[in-house]
């Protein structure tokens, strides 16, 4: 492991490169973030065994490049995670960049679509500076999130009038690039797997699928209680009663970690409100978190955007 101040000087030096290379292309700038110090953990993540699993098994390609060699196989070329929208896909990539001590670079291939499209020119330029720049930077983890940008909805989904032919070579170029990078793990992912281009999937590129699908009710509860519990030591002090976790799963067939963790929080912004309002906020407990839940399927009730 190289030494700290070593290692600092080497992510001052991405963060300097990357924002060196964003400024040059705006599509970039718009459509990408890098983290060169991520620090978030697998344990964080409530239930995904398998998921977890197949992290860090990945990471391996990282940390112990010859284990693959001794058992006569070799890593994947990159992940490709699958599952609905909010059930931990950006997470378990971030979590894969602390495990294995690389920058983060979290990119939002909808936006960069639709970034490329309006702006034109400078594609190929693009494409290449991209790979030159990753090739100077340490070790990154590359997450190209939503790879069906057709149907994402950060850009309204289902878009028929996208040249999908110009964008997929473009997108393909990228990504082969970047896995061609020997300092790069690479990571997809997608909340459409049904109609994703199964050109992302050959081998040589996102070869191995993963499945994101929380067992409901179990890893919704255990996502509950370590959000619960940050929570608690963000705030210094016990925030909630002796909370029924599973009686407020129950209560709404929602296989969304991410979507309950909203709830969560906005139960605590609600005592927040109250207290700043000058009234008693006594810890959350089940029935405030039930209240909570109801809000929540009463209000999305009414959006046309079906949730997953």
């Amino acid at each position: 492991m190289p030494p700290m101040e070593d290692r600092d000087v080497r992510r001052e030096r991405a963060q300097n490169l990357w924002t060196s290379f964003s400024r040059k292309f705006e599509p970039v700038s718009q459509a990408t973030t890098l983290e060169t110090v991520p620090d978030f953990q697998l344990s964080q993540i409530g239930g995904l065994a398998s998921a977890k699993d197949e992290i860090q098994t990945y990471a391996c390609a990282a940390t112990d490049p010859d284990v693959y060699a001794r058992w006569g196989t070799y890593p994947p070329s990159g992940l490709l995670l699958i599952g609905a929208r909010s059930v931990g896909k950006r997470l378990l990539a971030r979590s894969l960049a602390t495990l294995t001590e690389s920058c983060f670079l979290d990119v939002t291939v909808p936006r960069l679509v639709l970034e490329v499209i309006h702006r034109g020119g400078k594609v190929g330029e693009l494409v290449a500076t991209w790979a030159d720049v990753l090739e100077e930077m340490p070790a990154t983890t590359v997450f190209f999130n939503e790879l069906e940008f057709s149907q994402a909805e950060e850009i309204g989904a289902r878009r028929p009038d996208l040249p999908v032919g110009p964008v997929m070579d473009f997108l393909l170029d990228l990504l082969d690039r970047t896995i061609a990078l020997r300092n790069a793990l690479v990571v997809g992912a997608t909340s459409h797997p049904d109609t994703l281009r199964r050109a992302f999937a050959q081998p040589g590129r996102l070869e191995r699928v993963v499945e994101v699908n929380p067992i409901f009710p179990d890893d919704i509860v255990a996502a509950l209680r370590i959000h619960a519990l940050a929570a608690e030591k963000l705030a210094g002090r016990p925030l909630f009663q002796d909370v029924d976790w599973s009686a407020v799963v129950q209560d709404f067939h929602h296989p969304a970690p991410g979507d309950w963790v909203h709830i969560l929080h906005a139960s605590l912004r609600r005592k927040a409100r109250c207290e700043a309002a000058g009234e008693q906020a006594t810890p959350v407990s089940t029935r405030d978190l039930r209240d909570e839940v109801a809000r929540y399927k009463q209000a999305h009730s009414r959006l046309s955007i079906p949730r997953p």
